[in-house]
């Protein structure tokens, strides 16, 4: 019965299907071209540019302090790393030094940040995979971080808290509290996570071997963050070029060797252990201090090229800066690193079954707006 089921397959004729793209008008439009043999995937085409918005060219038009709020617009799960990678370009252009205050906040920040997208990342992949009940779970706590940006930032999803050489403003008097009550309840209730879809059979059997790729290829492809550490590739830009105070906190750089899409499901779910574990370094520490250094109301950065990178929740962030020494800069570049991690999707797919797809796609936690700048 078996070969006569595969004696079939091996007759069929290779079709094409799309998975998506949704409506132009939301947020996270993608569209797969997929080419099947009965439910086996052939080939992956992916199609991205339909909510392409010009970030890039936009940036040359605007003042430095005003590319904040666009970089924030992109991967907006990682809004306030965005514009921390922004803000770093600048200051190194202008070798100013921030109050060792503002390092320690925006540390923290991207850590909660981190925490709150992978919240996100982990009860929309549930959800895909059928456990809806992840997403009244993830969601629950994420806005306990959501909270804490709001009161201090002004802003929940996009806080445009960070500017060139510090902050917009001081951190709200509750904020160490809140973050330290967040730290305690939250190690409390992430194993729950584990319990819930972790250690589920039919979880594991959607992701244990499925979506599989080696250290080498994850390397060639340029995959970076938690996809590209599931194949053993350790690129925490974080360990490799540390910026604010990742020197001066001890924490691990989750490796999973399996390459699979359990090994970059796990990696996400030990990177929150470990960013709380960078948070309670800090937060009873934080220096007295300014929260800023004064800046002239024009910036104006010297004739050069000028280069930073950080990890964002998904992988390395990267700018590129060139300056003709004007108040906006000549050249803007960003690399995404959910439009590197998605061109491996095909090699991850590639003789994977239809539904498969649904699980190898999810566990890249890609965000379309950070590609379609």
């Amino acid at each position: 019965m078996v070969e006569e089921v595969q004696n079939k397959i091996d007759t069929e004729e290779e079709y094409t299907i799309n998975m998506g793209p949704q409506h132009p008008s939301t947020h996270g439009v993608l569209r797969f071209v997929v080419s099947l043999k009965g439910e086996i995937v052939k080939n992956v085409q992916p199609h991205c540019g339909y909510i392409h918005r010009g970030i890039e060219r936009m940036c040359e038009k605007l003042t430095y302090q005003q590319i904040i709020h666009l970089t924030d617009r992109m991967d907006y799960l990682s809004a306030h790393i965005n514009n921390a990678a922004v803000c770093l370009t600048v200051e190194s252009a202008l070798d100013i030094e921030v109050p060792e205050r503002v390092k320690y906040i925006r540390t923290i920040i991207e850590e909660l940040n981190r925490i709150a997208s992978h919240q996100l990342w982990w009860c929309a992949f549930g959800m895909d995979l059928g456990g809806l009940t992840c997403f009244f779970y993830g969601l629950r706590d994420r806005e306990k971080i959501l909270d804490i940006f709001e009161e201090s930032t002004g802003g929940r999803l996009i806080q445009s808290y960070n500017c060139p050489g510090g902050l917009m403003n001081d951190i709200h008097p509750n904020f160490q509290q809140k973050v330290k009550d967040f730290i305690k309840y939250f190690r409390k209730v992430l194993p729950e996570y584990d319990q819930l879809l972790t250690g589920n059979v039919i979880f594991q059997e959607r992701t244990k071997k499925v979506g599989y790729i080696s250290k080498e290829e994850a390397i060639n492809y340029g995959l970076t963050g938690p996809s590209g550490r599931g194949s053993g590739f350790a690129c925490d830009v974080r360990k490799r070029a540390p910026y604010h105070m990742y020197d001066k906190v001890n924490f691990k750089e989750i490796l999973y060797t399996e390459g699979d899409t359990l090994a970059r499901y796990k990696v996400r779910i030990d990177e929150m252990w470990e960013s709380m574990n960078i948070i309670e370094q800090l937060i009873d520490n934080i220096p007295e201090g300014d929260f800023a250094v004064k800046m002239k109301p024009i910036i104006k950065l010297p004739e050069g090229e000028f280069f930073q990178r950080v990890e964002s929740a998904r992988g390395e962030l990267d700018v590129f800066i060139v300056s003709d020494g004007n108040k906006n800069p000549y050249r803007v570049k960003f690399r995404s690193p959910n439009l590197v991690n998605l061109s491996a999707i095909n090699i991850m797919s590639k003789d994977q079954k239809i539904a498969d797809l649904v699980a190898i796609s999810g566990s890249l936690d890609l965000v379309i707006p950070c590609m379609d700048r």
